[in-house]
């Protein structure tokens, strides 16, 4: 099983990063998808989720109204849209994925069965 994050980058302070999470190796469908975030100095953290009805999501409150998570199972991919991106969004994202009934979308590491290696977003003038 393999999830791989791509799409982080260098932007300025109102920007925006479309992050793509490709999983391999898995029955994408079966999975609820995670975002989380690591910033310098601090634990990771809850961003966003999907759950395996793709009309469930959440969000932390500190990106709710900007981010906006999508996934694509013909293509086993999800996507983490941001936008109106802060410095305080500087962090390694990534995607998890969670062996989860259809309409469970989780908001933390315990149930996580598989991580990606992430992928470093930085928010800076």
């Amino acid at each position: 099983v393999q999830l791989v994050e791509s799409g982080g980058g260098l932007v300025q302070p109102g920007d925006s990063l479309r992050l793509s999470c490709v999983a391999s190796a898995m029955t994408f469908k079966n999975y609820a998808i995670v975002w989380f975030r690591q910033a310098p100095g601090k634990e990771r953290e809850f961003v966003s989720c999907v759950a395996r009805v793709a009309h469930n999501r959440d969000y932390a409150d500190s990106v709710n109204g900007r981010f906006t998570v999508v996934r694509d199972n013909a293509k086993n991919t999800s996507y983490l849209q941001m936008n109106n991106l802060k410095p305080d969004d500087t962090a390694v994202y990534y995607c998890a994925a969670e062996v989860a009934g259809r309409e469970y979308c989780p908001r933390s590491e315990g149930g996580v069965d598989h991580w990606g290696k992430g992928t470093l977003v930085t928010v800076s003038s």
